[in-house]
């Protein structure tokens, strides 16, 4: 396993869809599929957002009503994020040549272990 880590340029770089150097493939498959991936992609979606949805504080009048206005952006804009994360994950697998079904390795070995375990004790 390299350790090998982006410094803060490859690092900007990489949150905005560039590509890293191959001795970083192990970091960009953490990055991707590792512990705390969810949290990583969601704080990069959400991020780039908030300060538009605060422009909506501007408006005059009461305060539910540019809330109100937030989270009618707000709220689909996450959904959407968590929808299309497994996308996200294949496209940048894909990017820096790792194989995209790495995605869900994962859920099919826990299938296949729970598939061997029926047929050991019910047959085939």
């Amino acid at each position: 396993m390299s350790s090998a880590r982006p410094n803060f340029f490859q690092l900007l770089g990489y949150v905005f869809g560039r590509r890293l150097p191959a001795d970083m493939q192990e970091w960009v498959r953490n990055d991707v599929l590792g512990p705390g991936a969810t949290r990583r992609y969601l704080v990069r979606w959400i991020t780039p957002i908030i300060p538009f949805l605060l422009l909506f504080l501007l408006i005059p009048g009461p305060v539910w009503i540019p809330v109100a206005m937030m989270l009618l952006l707000f709220l689909p804009w996450i959904y959407f994020a968590v929808a299309l994360r497994p996308i996200w994950q294949r496209h940048r697998l894909q990017q820096h040549g790792l194989d995209p079904d790495l995605l869900g390795s994962k859920e099919r070995a826990r299938a296949d272990v729970e598939r061997a375990e029926y047929e050991r004790r019910h047959g085939r």
